[in-house]
């Protein structure tokens, strides 16, 4: 049996700075784009399966390794300025209408750029996109984001401000996973991953920044297919948000992946992959 080989790493330069990325495969693309403490290697259980039929493109964002921005407390690491990073790379890629699949805060990246730029996407795949503002309108939101609060974002953020960044990744992972050894439980290479992509969740915990404010308006004027992926063990934070988002949208389809939490392409990725796939061959 031949040993695997890494892909090369390639760059690209747009809006200012240098985007990594890894491009495998031939065929129709798929563009993957990963969440809080992820970089291009978050899909490597995705990236062989579907690149057998498909281009893949896993691309790292700003201030993910082994990109070399610098965070300080003007720098914008808002969805906003992520999905012009997102747009620019398709564009200079010259990869005409994709498939787009975004996890957690990718999935929120990929569905404001299908909103800006639908010339760019053929279908969006949603793994629990975190979209709060969806939230504000639902009975029950207030407590919904109240508990987000105390379980995630509170000790996480108390952690980096005490400059203990470790615990912060695993207060924040745990806290999304509703699992208090979730962390704990993931491969070495995983966790020195996560560890590795701090500095823009930290960023944004400790200096904020705008939120986005997606309404159900702006979702009904997306006609491309979306795919809403949740998890079977998912927080209610992520459930209640993707049912919105499921009421919202027209042309749209959901699934579950079973034996998963937020970590959808982690915890069970022969069957994420599965069901994407699916998805994408029937689009």
């Amino acid at each position: 049996m031949k040993p695997t080989l890494s892909p090369e790493v390639k760059s690209v330069f747009i809006n200012g700075d240098s985007i990594h990325y890894i491009d495998i495969g031939k065929g129709d693309p798929v563009v993957f784009v990963h969440g809080a403490f992820g970089d291009y290697r978050t899909w490597e259980t995705q990236m062989d399966t579907f690149a057998q039929h498909h281009r893949v493109i896993s691309y790292s964002r700003r201030l993910s390794y082994p990109n070399k921005q610098i965070a300080n407390d003007s720098t914008d690491v808002s969805a906003t300025a992520h999905a012009k990073d997102l747009a620019e790379l398709l564009k200079a890629l010259n990869l005409g209408p994709v498939h787009l699949v975004g996890h957690s805060g990718g999935g929120n990246i990929a569905l404001l750029t299908t909103l800006e730029h639908p010339e760019l996407v053929r279908n969006l795949i949603l793994g629990e996109a975190v979209v709060p503002s969806l939230l504000q309108n639902v009975p029950g939101g207030d407590s919904v984001l109240n508990s987000l609060y105390v379980k995630v974002l509170k000790p996480g953020t108390e952690a980096f401000q005490n400059n203990d960044d470790k615990k912060g990744v695993s207060a924040f992972i745990n806290g999304a996973n509703g699992d208090s050894l979730y962390f704990n439980n993931l491969s070495q290479q995983i966790r020195e991953n996560m560890i590795a992509n701090i500095p823009e969740v930290k960023h944004n915990l400790l200096y904020g920044g705008p939120s986005e404010q997606v309404t159900c308006d702006d979702l009904r004027k997306i006609k491309v297919p979306v795919l809403i992926l949740i998890g079977s063990k998912s927080i209610s934070f992520f459930s209640s948000m993707n049912d919105e988002l499921y009421r919202c949208l027209s042309n749209r389809e959901r699934a579950t992946i079973i034996n998963a939490s937020h970590g959808l392409e982690f915890d069970n990725p022969s069957e994420f992959n599965k069901i994407v796939l699916g998805f994408i061959d029937k689009h």
